[in-house]
């Protein structure tokens, strides 16, 4: 079996903002799931700390990977994030070690 592909994303809103980056995170793992080559879409909140928010996504290869980016829900993530977000995107693709 092919090793995956695992993202993680941290994000930090502006004061304020957390129920929309909340809405809009949440809102992209049901159409995501539906994606060849997803394998999976965790979302979540830090609770000690709630402007900080992780996704943590798998996929098959780099082409499901590449293919994410360029869905309608991802578009309209990337522009909800300009409005909400007080830092940039930290974003990182690991694969899991063995593999």
């Amino acid at each position: 079996m092919a090793p995956t592909l695992t993202v993680l994303a941290e994000y930090v809103c502006a004061p304020g903002r957390e129920d929309r980056l909340r809405t809009a995170l949440e809102a992209m793992i049901e159409p995501s799931l539906e994606e060849p080559g997803c394998l999976a879409y965790r979302t979540y909140a830090d609770p000690n700390r709630p402007a900080h928010m992780l996704t943590l996504t798998e996929w098959t290869d780099r082409t499901a990977l590449t293919h994410h980016t360029t869905t309608p829900h991802h578009r309209h993530l990337t522009r909800v994030l300009e409005l909400v977000l007080a830092e940039p995107v930290r974003e990182g693709v690991v694969r899991v070690l063995g593999d």
